[in-house]
Protein backbone atom coordinates (compact mmCIF):
# COMPACT_ATOMS: atom_id res chain seq x y z
CA UNK A 1 0.00 0.00 0.00
CA UNK A 2 1.40 3.34 -1.11
CA UNK A 3 1.79 5.95 1.65
CA UNK A 4 2.53 9.47 2.02
CA UNK A 5 5.64 10.62 2.30
CA UNK A 6 7.78 9.90 6.07
CA UNK A 7 10.46 12.83 4.75
CA UNK A 8 7.41 15.38 4.89
CA UNK A 9 7.38 16.53 8.57
CA UNK A 10 3.33 17.22 8.00
CA UNK A 11 2.34 13.43 7.82
CA UNK A 12 3.93 12.89 11.10
CA UNK A 13 1.98 12.80 14.60
CA UNK A 14 4.64 12.56 17.51
CA UNK A 15 2.73 10.91 20.59
CA UNK A 16 5.23 11.95 24.25
CA UNK A 17 3.88 10.34 27.75
CA UNK A 18 4.62 12.94 30.00
CA UNK A 19 5.25 12.76 34.09
CA UNK A 20 6.40 15.28 36.06
CA UNK A 21 8.81 16.47 32.76
CA UNK A 22 8.55 20.45 33.38
CA UNK A 23 12.35 20.05 33.33
CA UNK A 24 13.24 17.93 29.82
CA UNK A 25 9.75 18.70 27.73
CA UNK A 26 10.87 22.00 26.53
CA UNK A 27 13.92 21.07 24.51
CA UNK A 28 12.28 18.66 23.09
CA UNK A 29 8.81 20.44 22.28
CA UNK A 30 11.15 22.87 20.53
CA UNK A 31 12.87 20.47 18.25
CA UNK A 32 8.68 19.86 17.42
CA UNK A 33 7.89 23.30 16.15
CA UNK A 34 6.89 22.24 12.17
CA UNK A 35 4.24 21.24 11.14
CA UNK A 36 4.04 18.05 12.77
CA UNK A 37 1.28 16.96 15.08
CA UNK A 38 1.93 17.01 18.58
CA UNK A 39 0.23 14.94 21.57
CA UNK A 40 1.44 15.52 24.83
CA UNK A 41 -0.49 13.16 26.94
CA UNK A 42 0.08 13.50 31.09
CA UNK A 43 -0.14 10.57 33.37
CA UNK A 44 -0.56 13.18 36.44
CA UNK A 45 1.94 15.96 36.83
CA UNK A 46 1.73 18.56 39.07
CA UNK A 47 4.98 20.50 37.78
CA UNK A 48 3.33 22.51 35.19
CA UNK A 49 3.95 20.04 32.09
CA UNK A 50 0.76 20.61 31.09
CA UNK A 51 0.94 24.20 30.67
CA UNK A 52 4.29 24.07 28.96
CA UNK A 53 3.07 21.68 26.43
CA UNK A 54 0.07 23.96 25.70
CA UNK A 55 2.18 27.23 25.62
CA UNK A 56 4.69 25.62 22.94
CA UNK A 57 1.38 24.59 20.30
CA UNK A 58 1.20 20.66 21.52
CA UNK A 59 -1.99 19.04 21.87
CA UNK A 60 -2.30 18.12 25.74
CA UNK A 61 -4.40 15.13 26.87
CA UNK A 62 -4.48 14.07 30.72
CA UNK A 63 -4.51 9.98 31.71
CA UNK A 64 -3.63 8.02 34.34
CA UNK A 65 -0.18 6.96 35.49
CA UNK A 66 0.65 4.67 33.00
CA UNK A 67 2.84 5.17 30.00
CA UNK A 68 1.18 2.45 28.42
CA UNK A 69 -2.41 3.98 28.24
CA UNK A 70 -0.94 7.22 27.89
CA UNK A 71 0.72 5.81 24.79
CA UNK A 72 -2.43 4.32 23.37
CA UNK A 73 -4.60 7.63 24.52
CA UNK A 74 -2.24 9.71 22.59
CA UNK A 75 -2.56 7.23 19.53
CA UNK A 76 -5.69 7.22 19.74
CA UNK A 77 -6.10 10.93 18.87
CA UNK A 78 -3.40 11.05 16.30
CA UNK A 79 -4.48 11.98 12.67
CA UNK A 80 -1.39 11.77 10.78
CA UNK A 81 -0.45 8.88 8.75
CA UNK A 82 2.82 8.30 10.54
CA UNK A 83 2.99 7.71 13.76
CA UNK A 84 6.23 8.48 16.07
CA UNK A 85 6.67 7.69 19.87
CA UNK A 86 9.08 9.73 22.31
CA UNK A 87 9.91 10.15 25.64
CA UNK A 88 10.13 13.92 27.13
CA UNK A 89 14.30 13.38 27.71
CA UNK A 90 14.87 12.48 24.02
CA UNK A 91 16.51 14.82 21.97
CA UNK A 92 16.18 14.19 18.16
CA UNK A 93 18.80 14.17 15.37
CA UNK A 94 18.65 16.78 12.88
CA UNK A 95 16.24 16.32 9.79
CA UNK A 96 14.53 13.33 12.26
CA UNK A 97 12.39 12.71 9.76
CA UNK A 98 14.29 12.08 6.61
CA UNK A 99 16.28 10.18 8.94
CA UNK A 100 13.35 8.08 9.69
CA UNK A 101 12.07 7.75 6.20
CA UNK A 102 15.65 6.35 4.98
CA UNK A 103 14.00 3.04 7.19
CA UNK A 104 10.39 3.31 6.69
CA UNK A 105 10.08 3.61 2.92
CA UNK A 106 11.43 -0.38 2.65
CA UNK A 107 8.10 -2.07 2.49
CA UNK A 108 9.66 -4.93 4.51
CA UNK A 109 10.16 -2.71 7.77
CA UNK A 110 7.16 -2.84 10.09
CA UNK A 111 8.61 -0.18 12.37
CA UNK A 112 11.89 1.62 13.02
CA UNK A 113 13.66 3.19 16.35
CA UNK A 114 16.76 5.43 16.88
CA UNK A 115 20.45 4.31 18.02
CA UNK A 116 20.70 5.65 21.53
CA UNK A 117 22.98 7.97 22.69
CA UNK A 118 23.14 8.90 26.47
CA UNK A 119 23.86 12.51 27.25
CA UNK A 120 26.68 11.42 29.89
CA UNK A 121 30.86 10.95 29.81
CA UNK A 122 32.01 7.16 31.03
CA UNK A 123 32.68 4.13 29.28
CA UNK A 124 30.20 2.15 30.82
CA UNK A 125 27.49 4.68 29.41
CA UNK A 126 29.39 3.95 25.83
CA UNK A 127 29.26 0.32 26.27
CA UNK A 128 26.18 0.47 27.11
CA UNK A 129 24.71 1.89 24.21
CA UNK A 130 27.18 -0.44 21.85
CA UNK A 131 25.56 -3.46 23.95
CA UNK A 132 21.70 -1.53 22.81
CA UNK A 133 23.25 -1.40 19.30
CA UNK A 134 23.90 -4.76 19.25
CA UNK A 135 20.10 -6.03 20.76
CA UNK A 136 18.75 -4.13 18.52
CA UNK A 137 20.57 -5.09 15.51
CA UNK A 138 20.49 -9.06 16.07
CA UNK A 139 16.93 -9.31 18.32
CA UNK A 140 14.78 -5.93 16.88
CA UNK A 141 14.17 -5.66 20.31
CA UNK A 142 14.86 -1.40 20.50
CA UNK A 143 13.48 -0.08 24.12
CA UNK A 144 11.30 2.71 24.29
CA UNK A 145 13.13 5.39 25.24
CA UNK A 146 15.38 4.77 21.45
CA UNK A 147 11.73 5.85 20.26
CA UNK A 148 9.57 4.05 18.24
CA UNK A 149 8.21 4.63 14.40
CA UNK A 150 5.36 3.72 12.00
CA UNK A 151 2.72 3.61 9.94
CA UNK A 152 -0.16 4.76 11.24
CA UNK A 153 -2.28 1.52 9.43
CA UNK A 154 0.43 -0.84 10.77
CA UNK A 155 -0.15 0.78 14.66
CA UNK A 156 -3.90 -0.51 13.81
CA UNK A 157 -3.30 -3.62 12.38
CA UNK A 158 -0.78 -4.31 15.73
CA UNK A 159 -3.21 -3.51 18.24
CA UNK A 160 -1.03 -0.96 19.21
CA UNK A 161 -0.16 -0.18 23.16
CA UNK A 162 -1.79 -2.04 25.56
CA UNK A 163 -3.38 -0.01 28.91
CA UNK A 164 -0.19 -1.51 30.97
CA UNK A 165 2.27 0.08 33.46
CA UNK A 166 5.48 -1.64 32.02
CA UNK A 167 6.78 -3.62 29.18
CA UNK A 168 4.68 -1.92 27.04
CA UNK A 169 6.99 -0.84 24.19
CA UNK A 170 8.81 -4.36 24.20
CA UNK A 171 5.61 -5.84 24.03
CA UNK A 172 3.92 -4.02 21.17
CA UNK A 173 7.85 -4.11 19.32
CA UNK A 174 7.12 -8.18 19.62
CA UNK A 175 3.45 -7.87 18.15
CA UNK A 176 5.22 -5.70 15.34
CA UNK A 177 7.61 -8.10 14.26
CA UNK A 178 4.24 -10.04 12.92
CA UNK A 179 4.40 -6.99 9.90
CA UNK A 180 7.70 -6.68 9.30
CA UNK A 181 11.35 -6.28 10.18
CA UNK A 182 11.59 -3.83 13.27
CA UNK A 183 15.27 -1.52 12.37
CA UNK A 184 17.31 0.94 13.49
CA UNK A 185 17.27 4.39 11.29
CA UNK A 186 20.02 6.21 10.27
CA UNK A 187 20.48 8.41 13.01
CA UNK A 188 20.44 8.97 17.09
CA UNK A 189 18.62 10.09 19.90
CA UNK A 190 20.11 12.03 22.87
CA UNK A 191 19.07 10.89 26.20
CA UNK A 192 19.56 12.23 30.00
CA UNK A 193 21.56 9.97 31.71
CA UNK A 194 19.60 10.47 34.86
CA UNK A 195 17.80 7.16 35.10
CA UNK A 196 21.57 5.37 34.60
CA UNK A 197 23.18 8.06 37.42
CA UNK A 198 20.42 7.57 40.15
CA UNK A 199 21.13 3.74 40.05
CA UNK A 200 24.52 2.80 38.31
CA UNK A 201 24.70 1.45 35.25
CA UNK A 202 25.14 -2.14 36.01
CA UNK A 203 22.42 -2.71 38.64
CA UNK A 204 20.38 -0.24 36.25
CA UNK A 205 20.71 -2.64 33.59
CA UNK A 206 20.61 -5.64 35.71
CA UNK A 207 17.39 -4.61 37.22
CA UNK A 208 15.97 -4.39 34.08
CA UNK A 209 17.05 -7.67 32.77
CA UNK A 210 15.56 -9.13 35.75
CA UNK A 211 12.01 -7.77 35.02
CA UNK A 212 12.58 -8.63 31.35
CA UNK A 213 12.89 -12.46 32.23
CA UNK A 214 10.26 -12.20 34.77
CA UNK A 215 8.10 -10.69 32.56
CA UNK A 216 8.24 -13.38 30.25
CA UNK A 217 8.36 -16.04 32.84
CA UNK A 218 4.39 -14.52 33.13
CA UNK A 219 4.81 -12.20 36.42
CA UNK A 220 1.62 -10.04 36.28
CA UNK A 221 2.88 -6.55 35.45
CA UNK A 222 1.23 -5.03 38.54
CA UNK A 223 3.66 -7.11 40.35
CA UNK A 224 6.59 -5.71 37.79
CA UNK A 225 5.68 -2.41 38.24
CA UNK A 226 5.56 -2.77 42.30
CA UNK A 227 9.47 -4.02 41.83
CA UNK A 228 9.97 -1.04 39.36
Amino acid sequence: MARPDPSDRSNWSVVIPVLQEAQQLPSLLAQLQGPEEVWVVDGGSCDGSGQIARLMGAHWLRSGASRGAQLRLGAAQATRPWLLFLHADARLPSHWASVLAAALRDPAVAAAAFHLRVNGRGWKLRLLEQLVDWRCRCRGLPYGDQGLALAADVYKRSGGYRSIPLMEDLELVQRLHGYGRVVLAPGAVKVSARRWQRLGVWRSSWRNVQLRRAWRQGVAIDELAGRY
